[in-house]
């Protein structure tokens, strides 16, 4: 059965998005250790997870020769990976290997699960609010970045439920990033 991956980065005081959706904070140049990492990442096969929003910015800068220059190893893991967007507005999907889901968000979800291949979600905060709430999100992979932002958008704000979680791996960057892997307490 395929797991449900939720990767994210957070701001030390929590935010996900900063004010007006901004997210610069979080894309500073990496370091190589982080890029190394990134593209490690983006060679692991999952099936990419979307809301509109997230998508749109990912395929208005991944495909692009830009970040294929800048990044290349997480430029092809981005670009040749299964994608999945979930919106009830979006017509057309153009990103190579995406199609678009208007359904039930949680029923899809639990139909992927059941085959081998993992599931990631990329930022998209109410999806993640949304399958957390469901209890089908295996695990958080939380980049904390060493800033904080003075408003926007704290990551899970919007579950209606304690949700209790087990820290299972760390590990630090020499940028000071530090990333956080939980899974929800069974």
């Amino acid at each position: 059965m395929g797991k449900l991956l939720v990767y994210n980065f957070v701001s030390a005081n929590g935010y996900f998005k900063g004010p007006n959706e901004d997210i610069s904070w979080a894309h500073q140049t990496p370091s190589q250790e982080e890029s190394d990492f990134a593209a490690e990442n983006a060679q692991g096969g999952a099936t990419l997870l979307f809301g509109r929003k997230t998508y749109e910015m990912m395929v208005s800068y991944w495909p692009a020769d830009q970040a294929k220059q800048n990044n290349p190893g997480v430029a092809e893991g981005m670009n040749k990976a299964e994608k999945i967007v979930f919106s009830k507005t979006l017509k057309r999907a153009d990103w190579n290997n995406t199609r678009i889901v208007s359904g039930n968000i949680e029923e899809e979800v639990k139909k992927l699960k059941q085959s081998e291949k993992d599931l990631t979600v990329l930022g998209s905060g109410s999806i993640v609010n949304q399958l957390t709430e469901a209890g089908l999100v295996d695990e958080f992979q939380i980049m904390i970045h060493p800033v904080a932002i003075n408003n926007g958008t704290a990551f899970l704000k919007d579950i209606d439920k304690k949700i209790d979680l087990v820290l299972t791996k760390t590990r630090s960057f020499k940028s000071g990033i530090v990333l956080l892997c939980y899974q929800p307490k069974r």
